[in-house]
């Protein structure tokens, strides 16, 4: 079993938010800004998110929420 990585949430009204900022959702989905709108169809912190049905890619931490994206070396 691996371990659950610490994740930081500044989202307090977010059902999963925890005490000292930490996510308690079994899954997290991160998303690009471009998809911000874009309907899932899942509930956030729901198992099995199981394998993604397309891979989109940012360039930048900027396109998207995730402040500890960082791009894969090519």
């Amino acid at each position: 079993m691996m371990a659950k990585p610490l994740v930081k949430c500044n989202v307090a009204n977010c059902t999963f938010w925890g005490e000292g900022n930490q996510c308690q959702a079994e899954a997290i989905l991160v998303e690009i800004d471009a998809n911000s709108t874009a309907d899932f169809d899942m509930e956030a912190g729901a198992e099995p998110y199981g394998e993604a049905e397309y891979h989109h890619e940012a360039r930048q931490k900027k396109e998207t929420c995730c402040h500890t994206f960082r791009a894969k070396d090519e």
